[in-house]
């Protein structure tokens, strides 16, 4: 008797277990590439964002030549951004050979190979002094049959690859979602600095058994020759190319400067009532955005 209830205790304990709630996340996961596509590569296009004025300031000054920059040339795509694209992914774990739980997952990017660890041993965040960098610190734990991760000490980086920046005070919560052959994943970025309210956007993969990665070995060069001391900029108020996005596909300019109302569908009653942005002879309005690894 006393070995059935002993039996049962630990049934029942394995049945409630959470970790029987855990999803395999591994494997070679292509990215199909049609969600939001192309979106964000265009100088001034702010709409659907919840950015304030701070980050509209900068994103104002920006200039593409920035990526002509030596110092740029080589830069990754943040934690936050990298899921964008090109981003075909390889995610693998570590498994503590002991009770077989898995104390840490590995995502790894096709667009410079950056690679994520997300721990699942239940280690503290460093201080809010200790290094930032490009992919941050990321934590797990699962909710349910999703991968809750917080990520935290990421160094300054953007939104989109058309100066909107994002803050090194920025956190990320993001949920990996498996179902069979398909892996979303839903992003939360939250910056105190130059944002209102939360940005979320889903980035999705198909699951591919031919996912391969080559070296990404990027030397910085001259590519593009500048004067000494050349620094990619537009001063405030000279930048001429903030309404072509909007003149472009005939969206009010108001409309295309962002703000968290821009992100909820009563904000269409608003444009109805805005003047049309000006209009640009020789325009093509049938090219659309191109996409790019920028």
């Amino acid at each position: 008797m006393k070995k059935l209830a002993g039996f049962l205790l630990l049934a029942g304990g394995l049945i409630t277990c959470p970790a029987f709630a855990q999803v395999d996340l591994s494997g070679g996961w292509r990215q199909p590439m049609h969600e939001d596509v192309p979106a964000g590569q265009e100088i001034g296009d702010y709409a659907g964002m919840p950015v304030n004025d701070e980050a509209r300031a900068r994103a104002d000054t920006w200039d593409a030549r920035t990526w002509e920059m030596i110092e740029h040339e080589c830069e990754p795509h943040p934690a936050d951004y990298a899921p964008r694209g090109p981003a075909s992914m390889r995610i693998y774990s570590d498994i503590r050979q002991l009770d077989q739980q898995v104390v840490a997952w590995h995502m790894q990017l096709l667009w410079m190979l950056p690679q994520r660890t997300i721990y699942m041993d239940g280690r503290p965040h460093p201080s809010e002094y200790a290094a930032h960098t490009w992919q941050g610190f990321s934590t797990g734990e699962w909710v349910a049959d999703m991968l809750k991760v917080t990520t935290t000490h990421m160094k300054e980086g953007w939104l989109r690859r058309d100066g909107l920046p994002r803050s090194s005070k920025a956190t990320m919560t993001e949920f990996f979602i498996r179902h069979g052959s398909y892996f979303t994943l839903a992003a939360i970025v939250d910056d105190p600095i130059y944002m209102t309210e939360s940005f979320i956007r889903t980035s999705n993969w198909i699951a591919g058994t031919a996912v391969s990665f080559a070296p990404m070995n990027c030397i910085p060069s001259n590519e593009v020759s500048h004067p000494k001391g050349f620094v990619a900029h537009h001063l405030p108020g000279t930048n001429p190319w903030l309404t072509e996005f909007a003149s472009k596909y005939e969206i009010p300019v108001e409309a295309t400067r962002g703000g968290a109302e821009t992100m909820y569908p009563e904000y269409l009653l608003k444009i109805a009532k805005m003047p049309a942005p000006p209009h640009v002879e020789g325009l093509d309005r049938s090219i659309s955005p191109v996409l790019t690894s920028r």
